[in-house]
């Protein structure tokens, strides 16, 4: 008697939906949040946090295997989400970017954008993950393909702030004593 009553509330079909759609929900995968420069500029004045910027190339074997494996990774993304605002930014491309008071166009001569190479200070090499401070300062480009168990200390390193009071050597050996 009380199936019946729940089946007339809710029919086999929408029950089937609910449980569907619920169950993929779940499977959903967490994503790293990547924003535009404008965008960050924007979250920036509201509550300023560290910047991550993934400066690649649409040519670059490196920048799509490490997008495969690195930022795929769980514990990748759930720091970068928390700690960052994460920018992908394709170092080649042909809009002209407004950031930081400042216009950056795309330069021939160079074949990237102004950004990139200011961003690189002309070390172009990709991948390369720049990070930056709450006042839009770099603080230092990582260059190459970087997997996540290396890249998480990094990570922590700058989005915890032990850049400001140990060397990136001094840390590092702290971790390997863990």
């Amino acid at each position: 008697m009380r199936f019946k009553s729940f089946k007339k509330r809710f029919p086999i079909p929408l029950m089937a939906f609910l449980i569907l759609s619920n169950f993929c929900y779940s499977q959903q995968k967490n994503e790293i949040r990547w924003l535009n420069m404008q965008e960050v500029e924007a979250l920036m004045k509201k509550k300023p946090k560290k910047i991550l910027i993934d400066v690649y190339t649409d040519w670059c074997g490196w920048c799509k295997t490490m997008d495969k494996k690195t930022y795929l990774n769980e514990g990748v993304i759930e720091i970068i989400n928390r700690d960052y605002y994460a920018v992908k930014f394709n170092a080649e491309t042909r809009d002209t970017i407004t950031f930081n008071n400042k216009v950056y166009a795309y330069n021939p001569n160079y074949r990237c954008n102004e950004l990139a190479a200011a961003l690189l200070n002309g070390q172009m090499s990709y991948p390369n993950t720049v990070f930056m401070d709450e006042k839009l300062q770099v603080l230092t480009a990582v260059a190459g393909f970087v997997n996540s168990d290396e890249f998480i200390p990094i990570l922590n390193y700058f989005g915890e702030n032990h850049y400001l009071k140990k060397k990136w050597e001094e840390y590092k050996s702290t971790l390997q004593k863990m």
